[in-house]
């Protein structure tokens, strides 16, 4: 009698989040907790052709941010980082109020403060690209220089200015939201289409994943170092435009400080690697979003403000660690063990 084959198990299956699910958790959560510790969090009304709540607050907050996010996210993903988008920001909007006050046009006005940012991330991408400096090194110089060329703008002082048409770009309002949101939401879209329609995201991903690779393939690794970091340049001088133009004025002390560390923060939640490589978009967007719902639901908690900054840091904590290479091998590990 023929002997019968022995049967196979079929494969293991193994369960995979689908590609951004543990983000849109990790928000839906938030909001969440926003809405046990304030009753009437999701109400949201239209008053004078505009949607008023605390959800459109978040996002209205949230598009700074965000906009930081989306440059970072590309320098990241080539294995680098930006630590002077906040200086960027404050050289962005006390150019924009100066030049408002000095009696140029708009369209002058934003030019030259969309410059200053393109010019600042010029600068951090030669020290980094041509001059082999230490991202961390090369942006932190801008970091802490950068205030004084803004100082140096307003000469010292606050600058307030009163013009309707670039206020409207700060607080403001577009088919029914906040302008600072169809401003951040036009720019990802822009960003998307540059990074995914073009050959450009993959020549970023390339450089981050392995740049002597990248450069052996025929990529022009210094190009595409030295544009993430103009690209980054102007995202920070597109939010510092919003920032002024929202307050009416510009504090070069005070405009974009610490907001480099949100946008950083961003990018990691949104599951991008500081070693580099593969990036997401709309997953640092939503990052941004996550990162302005813990700040509005502390501040609706009635705690104190500086609790936010101890919350980030358990958060990049708790991300860095998952993310660790020691931490996946001890994961795997276990599994392993637990097969057998």
């Amino acid at each position: 009698m023929p002997q019968s084959l022995p049967q196979s198990n079929p494969p293991e299956r193994r369960f995979h989040w689908p590609k951004g699910m543990p983000q849109l958790v990790a928000l839906l959560l938030v909001l969440l907790v926003d809405s046990l510790v304030a009753p009437h969090f999701y109400q949201v009304i239209l008053q004078d052709g505009r949607l008023f709540g605390s959800p459109i607050d978040i996002l209205n907050r949230a598009a700074p941010v965000a906009l930081l996010a989306i440059g970072m996210t590309l320098v990241i993903a080539t294995g680098g980082i930006d630590l002077s988008v906040g200086a960027v920001m404050a050289i962005a909007g006390a150019t924009t109020a100066a030049m408002t006050v000095a009696g140029h046009s708009l369209p002058v006005v934003l030019l030259a403060a969309l410059g200053s940012g393109i010019l600042a991330g010029l600068w951090n991408g030669v020290l980094v690209a041509i001059l082999k400096i230490q991202p961390f090194v090369a942006t932190l110089i801008l970091m802490v220089a950068g205030r004084g060329v803004a100082q140096l703008i307003t000469s010292g002082q606050i600058v307030t200015f009163n013009s309707p048409e670039l206020s409207w770009l700060g607080s403001g309002s577009l088919l029914l939201f906040p302008t600072p949101v169809i401003i951040a939401l036009l720019t990802l879209v822009v960003f998307w289409l540059l990074t995914r329609k073009t050959a450009l995201g993959m020549f970023i991903e390339a450089v981050g994943i392995n740049i002597r690779a990248a450069k052996n393939a025929g990529v022009n690794t210094r190009i595409i170092v030295m544009l993430t970091y103009v690209l980054s340049g102007l995202c920070a001088a597109i939010a510092g435009i919003i920032v002024t133009a929202d307050i009416r004025g510009a504090d070069a002390n005070n405009a974009g400080l610490w907001l480099e560390l949100d946008a950083i923060l961003a990018v990691v939640i949104g599951g991008g690697s500081l070693m580099g490589g593969r990036f997401n978009l709309l997953l640092s967007v939503i990052g941004a979003l996550i990162i302005q719902g813990m700040n509005t639901g502390i501040l609706l908690s009635g705690f104190q403000p500086e609790l936010n900054q101890v919350v980030k840091a358990v958060v990049v904590l708790c991300v860095l660690v998952v993310q660790s290479q020691r931490f996946i091998s001890l994961i795997k590990g276990v599994r392993g063990h637990d097969k057998t």
